[in-house]
């Protein structure tokens, strides 16, 4: 895969809360941090990377372009912009976060200046968030989509998001998935509940690892140490045939992010 498997999310985490946890992360073994201009958190995540003494080529470093800074003229500024906050030359990947509003900047207008920073070496890989079946059309006509490395999407065992994975999938675009545990709603089903017991797993490890399963990126985010070690282990835990079969199940087509203004009309 060209995005890492396995992931630290940063969302709603600032300041100091923010770099004890990318740092605590590091000390773990993460590698991969995904952060966005709109978490506000960048120069705190860049701190505590550059604190950590971890060589830069051993890190896969994630920021994604707010819907403000979409046009030509202000994406390739916003990211050098955001480089310097992440005291980082390039980052590994670029995401443009949301679809423009309104389409007040064409999906091709943004898809353009994503290819050039690429091109100026700003960023090695560059991806799409929270993109419809039809947005996805439309930024494979603008840069094809052997560019697009990535859909980070909203997905969860309550929002299984299919058609878009499928869609996705016969295109070669990977899935990250975001909001994985449903903050938090999934861990209380009692399937997901049974299956962690049968494995003497938590609730979270056993998330984390469907999804893994099924070939999805994953960027859960924990301000505790305990909970950032014990989410790690997912990636060693492996489920039957049986146990993704019950997960598939419990899909609802339960959304919980859907901000007005921003969100597309899903699929």
């Amino acid at each position: 895969m060209s995005v890492p498997a396995f992931g630290l999310g940063t969302f709603r985490l600032q300041d100091q809360v923010v770099i004890d946890s990318v740092s605590q992360a590091l000390q773990l073994g993460y590698r991969a941090i995904d952060t966005a201009q709109i978490y506000e958190n960048e120069a705190a995540v860049g701190q505590a990377i550059a604190q950590s003494g971890i060589n830069r080529d051993e890190l896969f470093i994630t920021t994604k372009i707010w819907v403000a800074n979409l046009a030509q003229g202000k994406l390739i500024t916003s990211l050098q912009e955001s480089l310097l906050k992440l005291q980082t030359d390039y980052v590994d990947l670029t995401l443009i976060h949301w679809p423009s509003p309104n389409d007040e900047v064409s999906v091709a207008e943004f898809m353009a200046e994503l290819s050039k920073a690429k091109a100026l070496g700003l960023t090695r890989q560059i991806g799409i968030s929270n993109f419809t079946i039809d947005l996805m059309k439309q930024a494979i006509a603008a840069v094809g989509a052997e560019a697009i490395a990535t859909n980070q999407i909203e997905l969860s065992p309550l929002l299984q998001n299919r058609d878009v994975v499928e869609f996705a999938r016969e295109n070669d675009i990977a899935i990250t998935s975001y909001m994985t545990l449903a903050y938090g709603k999934a861990l209380g089903e009692p399937v997901i509940k049974a299956i962690a017991e049968q494995h003497s797993a938590t609730p979270a490890q056993v998330i984390l690892s469907w999804a893994m399963q099924l070939g999805y990126s994953v960027i859960p985010s924990s301000t505790k140490v305990d909970n950032l070690a014990s989410n790690l282990l997912a990636r060693e835990l492996c489920l039957s045939a049986e146990n993704m079969a019950l997960i598939a199940s419990l899909d609802r087509g339960e959304r919980l992010v859907s901000p007005d203004g921003l969100a597309p009309m899903w699929d």
